[in-house]
């Protein structure tokens, strides 16, 4: 079909017509649905492009065009004309016409010259060279433009698809996504008239487009012709707002800083197709809050989104504002900004930051102190004041002494909650040695101040401190004491005389001495000279003494009002005199009466002495008395002896006396008797009931046989 254009412009031919037939009923809608026109270097002002022919079949009763791109519109004759000079109108163009009866979609795409052959074989699958389309195929199903969001009533019809099948009894079928896939039911065809219909209103946000297929069947439902693809575009609406998904939006910007900073980006999102003035946004500030000292303090690109300062630095300061925070309510508006465009909200939080602009001050520059000499902690707070952001270094006070304290009795922090400087004492002062200190202090900021700015006299201050005299309690010399003394030294014995002296010279008081601690009672002082004496006998192995040294503690009293006392400590290191006799362990024994080993017990001796009052010790057994000996002991270390029998026993109690001697000069003995059970052993069970038992105690048998002698010799 050659369509007949006066446009220099079109391809020859000019205008294709994709779906037309003169011997087919009228169809509502757009006679032509699809063009190609090729890009001109300049669409003209009021120069025609092509005409564009719309038929309701009913007069077109209230027809009206829209165009999808604002600088062109369609005359009531079906030109389209250009309302400016343009020269770039995308690649794309829609027609939307509407009349009381129908309503339908065309599409204009703009190609360049090397791209206008293959957009017709594209379209018409031609061979050869142009001229009258050849179809490779009986079917012809041009494709589809549906807007969304159409009014009912449904269904309507939306386009047709043409066979030159002559078959008898045949139909067309439809499948594909929106047929017979899901979702299901959205287009179906008049299986006789090729007529295509959509049930329900579209959204071009859900699906886009519908590639569905086509088909010519015979009587019998078996396949004749196609399938042949069918493609439905949904043409897109302005049915989205913008919207600012990314939120809290907040800024931050320095105070000070130059005209034109960038703050922050505001970024908001349409839905609709971004190929469209439909989701081309634009933005504005709607409200600024607070609008002081400038109710335009902030300025936004209208395309970008950014949001920058266009107040003077002067004005951007943080310590002459109301409020540090402004809020901006930002609008997002579609239609590229036109009236007609959907707009979308947002709020933006800007926060002004603060620099160090501003030193601190101390509020005066002298303060005064007043510490009683001994006392440790803070004794004054010194006050500053700052106009910078308190939540930052710039505001943080850092204190440092300069002056005044060679002995590092002073120190100074920072209080985080007040910013005051905390003076305290750390090392107790001495009124007998200065009664006055003089400090000189300055302070500054954690962070350091902007450079045109500098530290004045009023960051440094003065600090008088008054030391009062206190009654100070006599001091020992040394303190603690020692000393080294033998235990068992006689009672009475002078053990030391304590030294304490009163630090509070100019009060020329006197001491007197007391006991304080003395855990064991073996200590006196004389409380004049403070001489200590013992009252009791000093014993290295008593409870009270701990690694051979004994504590007691002792006052010092002076005659001040009221009195101040001291305390010293005395360690008495004792040194050891042999005074404790070894003792023996076990002192029982057991032994089956058939015993085949005789070794009946190891025996072992310990001392409560050290050395060398203790081991080696001497083991021996006293005289044995009969004709045979019964027994013997046998050294094995120097502190452990074996008792052996000498033949078996019969069953008995029996008391063997021992000896054992330590080392100590003189040395200390120990006699003592091994009490030795002879049992009766049957089947692995000791029988060491006493009945009818034999006791011998040889010490007994001599002393009845003196007695028996003795009366034989009256």
């Amino acid at each position: 079909v050659d369509v007949k254009s006066p446009f220099p412009f079109f391809f020859s031919p000019q205008v294709l017509l994709l779906a037309c037939a003169e011997d087919l009923e009228c169809v509502p809608g757009f006679q032509q649905k699809a063009f190609y026109i090729e890009r001109p270097f300049e669409f003209t002002e009021d120069q025609p492009v092509l005409n564009l022919e719309f038929d309701d079949c009913k007069g077109n009763n209230k027809l009206n065009f829209e165009v999808s791109n604002p600088d062109f519109k369609v005359e009531r004759d079906g030109s389209l004309v250009a309302l400016k000079n343009i020269s770039e109108a995308g690649r794309a163009l829609f027609v939307h016409a509407r009349s009381e009866h129908a309503e339908d979609m065309a599409e204009i795409l703009i190609v360049g010259a090397n791209e206008k052959h293959g957009a017709l074989k594209e379209i018409f699958k031609i061979e050869g060279n142009l001229g009258i389309p050849r179809q490779k195929r009986a079917i012809l199903a041009t494709p589809i433009l549906i807007p969304e969001n159409q009014r009912p009533p449904f269904p309507r019809s939306v386009g047709k698809v043409i066979s030159s099948e002559g078959t008898e009894g045949a139909k067309f079928r439809l499948s594909g996504k929106g047929v017979d896939q899901d979702p299901k039911g959205i287009f179906r065809i008049n299986e006789i008239s090729g007529d295509v219909s959509v049930t329900r209103a579209l959204d071009r946000e859900a699906i886009a487009n519908y590639e569905l297929e086509v088909e010519v069947t015979d009587i019998s439902g078996k396949t004749i012709d196609g399938p042949v693809r069918l493609d439905i575009s949904v043409i897109d609406q302005n049915d989205n707002r913008p919207m600012f998904k990314e939120g809290p939006y907040v800024g931050h910007v320095m105070e000070g800083s130059p005209t034109g900073t960038t703050v922050m980006r505001m970024t908001a999102f349409d839905a609709d197709d971004s190929s469209t003035d439909n989701a081309l946004l634009r933005y504005n500030i709607l409200k600024q809050t607070p609008t002081k000292p400038s109710p335009n303090m902030f300025y936004i690109d209208p395309e970008k989104g950014d949001i920058v300062t266009v107040v003077s630095p002067v004005l951007l300061d943080r310590e002459t504002m109301e409020t540090p925070k402004y809020e901006l309510v930002i609008e997002a508006k579609d239609m590229g900004g036109l009236d007609v465009g959907l707009t979308g909200t947002a709020t933006a939080t800007i926060l002004i930051d603060d620099k160090n602009d501003h030193p601190p001050e101390f509020t005066k520059k002298e303060f005064q102190a007043t510490v009683k000499e001994g006392v440790t902690g803070v004794i004054v707070n010194l006050t500053v004041g700052d106009r910078d952001d308190p939540a930052t270094g710039a505001w943080k006070a850092v204190y440092t002494i300069i002056n005044g304290n060679p002995g590092q009795s002073f120190e100074i922090h920072t209080n985080p909650q007040t910013n005051e400087g905390m003076l305290s004492v750390v090392k107790p002062l001495d009124y007998e040695i200065s009664a006055f200190h003089t400090l000189l202090i300055k302070v500054e900021n954690e962070d350091p101040l902007i450079p045109d700015i500098a530290y004045g006299p009023s960051s440094t201050a003065t600090v008088q401190i008054t030391v009062e005299d206190v009654n100070e309690g006599p001091v020992f010399h040394p303190n603690p004491m020692t000393v080294t003394k033998q235990e068992n030294i006689p009672i009475g014995s002078v053990v030391l005389t304590v030294n304490a002296t009163d630090p509070d010279t100019l009060q020329h008081q006197t001491i007197r001495y007391s006991v304080y601690k003395d855990p064991a009672g073996w200590l006196e002082i004389n409380p004049t000279n403070g001489t200590i004496g013992t009252t009791a006998i000093l014993d290295r192995e008593s409870p009270h003494v701990q690694n051979n040294i004994y504590t007691a503690l002792f006052l010092a009293i002076d005659s001040g009002n009221p009195p101040a006392t001291g305390t010293g400590t005395l360690h008495i290191t004792l040194e050891d005199v042999n005074d404790n006799v070894p003792s023996l362990y076990p002192t029982l024994a057991k032994v089956c009466d058939d015993a085949k080993d005789l070794r009946v017990v190891v025996l072992g001796a310990s001392d409560k002495d050290l050395h060398p009052n203790t081991d080696p010790f001497k083991f021996e057994l006293s005289k044995q008395s009969g004709p045979e000996k019964l027994w013997r002991i046998t050294k094995l270390n120097n502190t452990h002896a074996q008792v052996i029998l000498l033949q078996n026993l019969k069953k008995a109690n029996y008391n063997i006396p021992i000896s054992v001697t330590d080392s100590g000069k003189p040395p200390l003995t120990n006699n003592t008797e091994l009490k030795l059970q002879v049992c009766s052993c049957k089947k692995s069970k000791m029988d060491c009931s006493a009945t009818d038992a034999l006791h011998i105690s040889m010490t007994l048998i001599l002393l009845s046989l003196f007695s028996l002698f003795c009366k034989s010799f009256p």
